[in-house]
């Protein structure tokens, strides 16, 4: 998370202390503030060892090539320099600083920050004071940063106030940089030219030892985002650079076209030189938002490698706070050279402006990502593997098969609404058709069914399918004869049902014995273990046991005869997979694992059973009762050439089977519903190309899951707070629903539920895995 940190430390001042010391954390996200208060002692030993460090600093490095116009000691500076004295004088200016700060009077704001704040957090520390020399002490010294790694400090005047910016329509795509190279005797500022000029999306005009003139119209003439100088500068009463070997310029002389450049976009200015807080008090009297300067005077070679690294990282997308921090500490190494290397750099910040990147300069969108180191990456990496075989390992063994299961049936639910299907008509035999007939063991008497056949043939069914169980003996002659007559002409199908070796029934239910074997199609469906019936069972091997021995299903036989009598036939082939196949519709057997069913009987061949998607279940084509055929209240007409389906939906026959669309009793479907929607989606697939239900391969379906594991992983990386987390988890589940719900709309079952939960399991295993080991911005 981001945070803010304002210690203002008032009116006071090194001799007399600070009565009042007031600390406001921000947080990222939040209008308003924390505030908590404090104090701080006198400290005049502290300037007085701070004021005897400078003076042997300046000694020390009046030999090492420093960006200063003119380098002369002054008479109370040593001339005898001892390197030991100067560590020394170092240690005791960090211990009597830290000693201060751990005043028992500021000790409240400390512990108050501190219980408040983590390790991992990005924090900005803007030290505002009246007193200039206060601001002069090392501040990136205080412990507090050492304990937060991903903090830095910069520093403020109490008074302060947003530029004033002029309208700018002409939005830019480079981050425009003015480089000044001043005077450069004694040193390379060449260097400094290169690294500017490889910068990314960057337009970078140079002015070599410009007259103050051309610097002045340079300001006023364009728009700029970054100033940059290299050369001498130095802070007397006022801090001033060398911009040729002849001339200098102060802020003051500069203020009209800086004021302008400010208002025009000017956000950034980087003082490659020495002894720059002068330059940036004047520069903050102006409201630049930011300024880099070194607080001493600066050796040529820390000067270059401080802005090698900050403008890489910058550049690559860093914030400017922690690039300034993370290039300050790299001049660690340099530091047996060039002791106290890493005290030089410190930023000058106006509180009332943002700090911004670099992307926001050339008008780009920030990166998804943030740069990752390559620990960080390898976490994901190894997360996003762990979690994808964890997950697919659990789902090959068919732990999850219930509740995809259920998710499909969710998502089948809520399909687009088809039209019900016109070649299908369903006669249905309702408990009020079966009260009135005698009870001859059947649902509806001889006479009854001898009437409905001859209802059927004389307006020229295609094909009648009987969903009614007849073993037992035909009474009446003339529906013995009718029956036989239709089968013989292939316009009647009739059913049987398959023993089942693995329950109490031995031999199954015999057809009707005036029907031919051929004109036979088994009833057997096959439900799932919560009892719903998803899968459509098109034909198994001839059972020569039981007394059913077809080895076609019903919708199967309707399908073979209807298709037969097309304009153009259409004859039934087979694969050589032993697929069946309709000229160029093939009807793929499942084979076990299969997307959400991963362990299933898949014996006989089978395929998804693709319902009609009409507006209920149920109406899946026209339907009129017995009564109403016989008693001509429906158009006869409408019967020509149809696949007629007679079964019964009457509650006592106990017909009803659980599907996709609910399994409590009165969501259930009758039997001969179920088969109606069975012969539709075959006739469907051949003749309108509709599409049957179809899944990927297992290698698609893990790396389908692997892919949405990963950007679990990322997405806690790219969004930092709680908040973001949940509005883009949030959205990005809605969009691997609403993916997922669009694919089957067009007949494809993907994986739902496995990458729900790898997104899930590996964002939050991220997630822990970044708090555990503090690293920046993971939450």
């Amino acid at each position: 998370m981001d945070h803010l940190i304002v210690l203002n430390l008032g009116q006071g001042n090194w001799k007399d202390g600070f009565p009042t010391v007031i600390a406001q954390l921000w947080e990222s996200g939040r209008s308003t503030p924390m505030q908590f208060t404090g104090s701080l002692p006198a400290t005049p030993t502290l300037v007085d060892r701070l004021t005897r460090w400078r003076s042997i600093y300046t000694a020390l490095y009046a030999h090492l090539g420093l960006r200063r116009s003119e380098f002369e000691l002054d008479d109370d500076e040593p001339t005898h320099i001892s390197a030991a004295e100067f560590h020394q004088l170092t240690h005791e200016v960090q211990s009597q600083f830290n000693l201060w700060l751990s005043a028992s009077s500021f000790r409240a704001i400390d512990r108050q920050l501190r219980t408040r704040l983590s390790p991992k957090d990005s924090i900005r520390l803007m030290v505002v004071a009246h007193d200039r020399q206060i601001l002069q002490l090392p501040w990136c010294l205080w412990d507090f940063l050492s304990d937060y790694p991903y903090a830095e400090v910069a520093l403020s005047l109490p008074e302060f106030a947003r530029s004033l910016q002029l309208p700018n329509p002409n939005r830019r795509k480079k981050v425009r940089i003015l480089s000044i190279l001043g005077n450069s005797q004694g040193i390379d500022v060449e260097r400094d030219r290169a690294l500017l000029q490889k910068l990314p999306n960057a337009e970078v005009h140079c002015l070599v030892e410009p007259t103050p003139q051309a610097l002045q119209e340079t300001l006023w003439q364009s728009a700029w985002d970054v100033l940059f100088f290299a050369g001498h500068s130095s802070t007397d009463v006022k801090g001033y650079i060398q911009i040729n070997r002849t001339e200098t310029l102060t802020i003051e002389q500069l203020k009209y076209s800086l004021r302008h450049a400010i208002a025009q976009g000017l956000k950034l200015a980087i003082f490659n030189s020495c002894d720059g807080l002068g330059l940036a008090q004047d520069l903050a009297d102006l409201q630049l938002p930011q300024v880099i300067v070194m607080r001493e005077p600066v050796p040529d070679h820390i000067a270059q490698e401080f802005l090698k690294s900050f403008l890489s990282s910058f550049s690559s997308g860093q914030s400017l706070y922690q690039s300034v921090r993370e290039a300050r500490e790299k001049l660690q190494a340099l530091e047996s050279d060039f002791p106290c290397a890493t005290w030089l750099p410190v930023i000058c910040q106006n509180p009332s402006e943002v700090p911004p990147t670099w992307q926001d300069w050339c008008g780009q969108k920030r990166q998804f990502l943030p740069p990752m180191s390559r620990s960080q990456l390898q976490t994901i990496a190894l997360s996003t593997l762990a979690i994808t075989g964890l997950v697919s390992g659990i789902r090959w063994f068919g732990a999850m098969q219930s509740i995809e299961l259920q998710a499909f049936d969710v998502l089948m639910q809520h399909r687009p609404v088809e039209p019900p299907d016109p070649r299908v008509l369903i006669v249905k035999i309702e408990e009020e058709d079966i009260q009135r007939q005698p009870q001859n063991g059947g649902s509806i008497s001889d006479e009854t069914l001898d009437r409905v056949l001859e209802t059927l043939e004389r307006h020229q069914a295609r094909v009648v399918g009987l969903d009614l169980y007849r073993d037992f003996p035909t009474q009446r002659p003339s529906l013995k004869k009718r029956m036989a007559q239709m089968a013989q002409n292939a316009q009647l199908v009739a059913i049987c049902k398959r023993r089942d070796p693995d329950s109490n029934d031995p031999t199954g239910i015999a057809p009707p014995a005036e029907i031919s074997a051929d004109a036979v199609g088994f009833s057997d469906v096959v439900q799932d273990r919560d009892g719903v019936l998803r899968r459509h069972l098109l034909f198994a091997s001839a059972d020569e046991i039981g007394t059913c021995a077809t080895a076609y299903s019903l919708s199967v036989q309707l399908a073979f005869r209807y298709l037969s009598t097309q304009p153009s036939p259409i004859a039934p082939e087979f694969t050589s997979d032993q697929h069946l196949k309709f000229g160029s519709t093939v009807f793929p057997a499942l084979t076990e694992p299969t997307s959400g069913y991963q362990r299933f009987d898949a014996r006989g061949s089978q395929i998804l059973l693709n319902y009609r998607s009409t507006k209920s279940p149920i109406e899946v084509a026209q339907q009129v009762t017995v009564r109403q055929l016989l008693n001509g209240e429906m158009n006869l007409n409408a019967i020509q050439d149809r696949i007629v389906l007679i079964g019964v939906t009457a509650p006592s026959a106990k017909d009803y089977f659980a599907t996709p669309y609910g399994r409590g009793f009165s969501q259930q479907l009758p039997g001969v519903i179920v088969q109606a929607h069975m012969v539709s989606q075959m006739i469907s697939a051949v003749l309108d190309k509709r599409p049957l239900l179809w899944v990927w391969s297992t290698a698609i379906e893990v790396i389908w899951i692997g892919a949405w594991t990963v950007f679990g992983g990322l997405l806690i990386w790219r969004f930092r707070q709680l908040k973001w987390i949940a509005i883009a988890g949030a959205g990005c589940i809605f969009l691997l629903i609403a993916g997922c719900w669009f694919v089957l709309t067009q007949a494809g079952w993907i994986p739902l539920v496995p990458a729900l939960l790898g997104f899930l399991l590996n964002g939050g295993t991220v997630a822990y895995r970044f708090l555990a080991s503090s690293q920046p911005n993971s939450l």
